[in-house]
């Protein structure tokens, strides 16, 4: 039985596919779970297509095991997915550290448009001549120091990066949870890094790559990622193709007011598991959160698959923020 989605040209390819794509450096929070039920939940219910991406581009970060893990608590869940790793399908390969060839026909395409340059600016360095004295989540924003040298070779400091010649005006889009977004990358971020000094790929850079490479038509995740998303269109633009539409739902915080995340010393999946709470019980705690069950407390319990007949994505627009856990 061919699944949906399971080959580029199969005739029987859904128009929706949307991707849950983790990163293998421990175990998965229970707001990443919120975001894999969002998406599991969306493509189930339309008939469409789920994808798992590994993103495991960095690797001293990556845990031993980390993958498997994820893999077996997302099915105690009750998820499963179309495509992936362990499942195959015709957009693989599935995980980030075997996709290096993408990203460089990427990279060299960039080049050719005379878009990338060399750059071997410290942190330390661009923060002294930065115009903002705030960081962002790359750092203060960068001036375009090494921005007319180009793509030569010279004579580096250190490893160079290769960062974005980013082109000035706003980016536009449409969310279909935050409505219309616009930011000029230029002003705001400037020249991003693509590649960095120790080789690894960028984020921003493989992440776009890959959802155009994999047909992904919507990317649901969390408000938190909200800011990169103006790049992820510039980026998509440049490379010649229309990105997927994006939607991010309500960030996911801690009873106690803080983000939800692994480094944070977040509530996981596997947490959740050795404590013997049912996996229904977990389930109805996110859809509450999400709004998409009604919020019944500890006594609530509802499986995965008895959300999708009455899924609706506009619910996911009335929350700001959700909390889960502790």
């Amino acid at each position: 039985m061919t699944r949906p989605g399971s080959s580029p040209s199969s005739g029987t390819e859904p128009p929706f596919r949307t991707r849950f794509a983790p990163s293998p450096t421990g175990d998965l929070h229970l707001g990443s779970a919120a975001c894999a039920l969002v998406n599991w939940l969306w493509a189930r219910s339309i008939g469409g297509a789920l994808v798992l991406r590994v993103e495991d581009l960095d690797p001293p970060r990556v845990r031993a095991g980390a993958e498997a893990r994820q893999c077996e608590d997302l099915r105690w869940l009750g998820l499963d997915w179309d495509e992936g790793p362990d499942v195959g399908g015709g957009y693989g390969p599935y995980r980030q550290s075997e996709r290096s060839h993408h990203y460089e026909q990427a990279l060299e395409e960039l080049e050719r448009r005379g878009l990338t340059y060399y750059c071997d600016c410290s942190r330390a360095e661009i923060a002294r001549v930065a115009s903002a004295p705030h960081e962002g989540e790359e750092g203060p924003r960068y001036p375009g120091t090494c921005r007319a040298f180009g793509m030569k070779r010279r004579s580096f400091k250190r490893s160079p990066a290769i960062r974005l010649a980013v082109p000035p005006g706003e980016i536009a889009f449409d969310d279909a949870l935050q409505g219309h977004v616009a930011e000029d990358v230029a002003e705001v971020v400037g020249d991003f890094v693509l590649r960095r000094g120790d080789g690894v790929f960028a984020y921003q850079l493989a992440v776009v790559v890959d959802d155009l490479a994999m047909d992904i038509r919507c990317v649901a995740r969390g408000a938190d990622l909200l800011a990169s998303t103006a790049r992820q269109v510039l980026l998509s633009r440049l490379l010649g193709k229309k990105p997927p539409r994006y939607a991010h739902h309500a960030m996911v915080m801690a009873a106690s007011g803080g983000r939800m995340a692994k480094r944070a010393g977040g509530l996981s999946l596997r947490d959740e598991r050795q404590a013997g709470v049912a996996p229904q019980v977990v389930v109805a705690r996110l859809a509450a959160a999400l709004g998409l069950f009604p919020d019944q407390g500890d006594s609530g319990a509802v499986a995965a698959h008895e959300l999708v007949p009455d899924f609706q994505a506009a619910r996911l627009a009335n929350r700001k923020t959700m909390t889960v856990g502790p």
